[in-house]
């Protein structure tokens, strides 16, 4: 009981937080100031999503297979197509992401069994308008051209493209030898 009226009365308590704080004050700081200090991304952050764009034809490589759209978790990738009468093949009309509900999860990336749709490492995208953070065909190009000017390498292979720990014939084709994207300085336009 004597102890606890000291302790009041000398304000001990009080004293060990200052000292905290004291120690606290002459220390490094834990956090980074942002816009002038960055850190470094770590190996598969996922960003804005984009269309990987073919540097040969300057087109998309998604062939309309809707697995994105089928594993997607939150539900917010939307597409059209038809199926064109003469190859049987099927013609992407739309295809639509809407950011805002997405969660960044990456199945869609995983699933692409031609590499098509990538979460790139850009992710400064805020906007005032959710018409900006709903992509597009023509939005997720220009997101790849955006990404794909800033990166540095040459080549641009995703590490979700291949997945390790599952046979390699047990993939589609185009998951079995992933091959990476050339950079280009060459910009498509339709």
């Amino acid at each position: 009981m004597m102890s606890n009226l000291l302790k009041k009365i000398l304000f001990i308590d009080l004293i060990r937080g200052l000292l905290i704080t004291l120690k606290t004050i002459f220390s490094r700081p834990v956090t980074i100031r942002y816009p002038k200090e960055r850190r470094p991304l770590e190996p598969g952050f996922r960003g804005r999503h984009a269309f990987v764009r073919e540097p040969d034809t300057g087109k998309e490589r998604c062939v309309a297979c809707t697995k994105c759209a089928q594993v997607c978790p939150s539900q917010c990738i939307h597409i059209d197509f038809i199926i064109n009468p003469e190859t049987g093949a099927r013609v992407l009309i739309k295809y639509e992401i809407d950011a805002l509900r997405c969660i960044f999860c990456g199945y869609c990336e995983e699933v692409c069994p031609v590499n098509a749709i990538v979460l790139t490492e850009f992710f400064e995208y805020a906007s005032f308008s959710k018409r900006d953070i709903y992509f597009d065909r023509e939005t997720l190009l220009k997101n790849w051209d955006d990404f794909i000017i800033q990166y540095e390498s040459k080549e641009y292979l995703n590490k979700f493209w291949y997945l390790p720990g599952i046979q390699r014939q047990r993939l589609p084709i185009g998951k079995r030898e992933p091959r990476a994207v050339l950079k280009t300085s060459e910009s498509f336009k339709e």
